[in-house]
């Protein structure tokens, strides 16, 4: 089986809560998503996506995925895409770095090697847990009271996990403020739920400090991504009783060691679209899960494609070690995909559909915008 065509689509998806508000006052209202078909010989079909958080959120941005591409995808063709490791050292050769440009190419390959197989991604990847996979809710940053309101409603879907943003400037309201939007969005706090409260990078040593010192004891949560710097992060940690998840600065392998060699926090966030696809997003799990590691399987946004990636990930975590999953779907108002994944229960569950499970909607996708062969 060889690749025959490389097709990338372009797809602009409003975010579905009209403006997205980080730390650092960074603000998102849509999402350029690029979306990947490769063909083989054998008229296989496989799809990926990447889509990143605006150009803001880590060193990404959707006009480099499109133009990573064209400099991997002519290196590609002819290659078999179910010999997933030695794609990825073909596309290593082609460009370094820049995993979110590789991440859609990677994810393609893999539902072709599962429909080519007759196997869901997931058991691919290691094999599916019997689990449902709770689904965790993200919280943008605004009024305490409004952020309480809109962990309700989650909660009210069955979301068993609530992400909550802070990183309020000085002029904002600071640490004070991020003090009331964790006891506020905690403050109806159900058995059984997961919080995590995710500065983005965006706070520094001393705030993080003021903060905690701010908050009541007993308030059950992690701290994810504090602050913007290695340095920083494990500084904090030095003086943080709170668990600490990293997240954007965990974007390879050697993230990864390095964390665990350095005692630098109790979990990590993977997202295919941050961390290179599923291939390497596989071998960071294990490296995580050996040292110990809690870990969320998310990715910084995306369609039915990018959440597919996510579930059959997330399915292959032992159970034990995963604490929840992010439904991009809920946050853009544009659908790509069909995608059968229903919320029961709290959580989701891998298709048992070779490959992704997915069926594009082409209606949506358009024309490509390149095409290689």
């Amino acid at each position: 089986m060889q690749i025959a065509a490389i097709d990338v689509f372009q797809v602009d998806l409003p975010y579905a809560g009209g403006v997205y508000r980080l730390s650092g006052g960074r603000e998102y209202q849509s999402f350029d998503a690029t979306l990947v078909r490769i063909t083989t010989d054998q008229g296989i079909e496989g799809w990926g996506e990447s889509t990143p958080f605006g150009s803001t959120y880590v060193a990404a941005h959707a006009a480099g995925v499109r133009a990573g591409i064209d400099e991997i995808a002519p290196h590609l063709l002819g290659q078999d895409p179910r010999q997933v490791e030695r794609v990825n050292d073909r596309v290593n050769q082609a460009l370094m770095g820049h995993p979110h440009a590789k991440c859609a190419l990677d994810v393609a390959c893999w539902d072709i090697w599962g429909q080519a197989s007759e196997m869901p991604v997931c058991d691919l990847l290691g094999g599916r847990t019997a689990a449902r996979l709770p689904l965790i809710s993200s919280i943008h940053a605004g009024t305490p009271d409004d952020m309480r309101d809109r962990v309700q409603a989650f909660r009210q879907r069955d979301y068993r996990g609530h992400s909550i943003k802070v990183g309020a400037s000085e002029a904002e309201g600071g640490p004070a403020l991020d003090a009331e939007r964790i006891q506020s969005a905690l403050a109806d706090r159900q058995k059984g739920e997961f919080f995590i409260v995710d500065a983005n990078g965006g706070m520094t040593v001393e705030q993080c400090l003021r903060l905690i010192q701010l908050l009541p004891a007993g308030l059950d949560f992690v701290l994810e991504a504090p602050c913007r710097t290695w340095r920083e992060t494990l500084s904090l940690r030095q003086r943080c009783s709170i668990p600490v998840f990293w997240d954007e600065l965990i974007d390879s392998d050697v993230a990864v060691m390095s964390m665990i060699a350095e005692d630098g926090g109790d979990g990590i966030g993977l997202k295919p679209c941050k961390n290179g696809g599923l291939t390497q997003c596989r071998r960071q799990r294990d490296i995580a899960l050996a040292g110990g590691l809690a870990m969320s399987v998310q990715d910084t946004v995306g369609s039915e494609v990018a959440f597919a990636a996510v579930v059959h990930l997330a399915q292959s975590v032992p159970t034990a070690h995963l604490r929840c999953v992010l439904d991009t779907r809920d946050m853009v108002s544009l659908s790509t995909a069909a995608f059968d994944c229903a919320i029961e229960d709290g959580g989701v569950r891998a298709p048992s559909t070779p490959g992704l499970g997915i069926t594009p909607n082409m209606a949506v996708l358009g024309e490509p915008v390149r095409t290689f062969h």
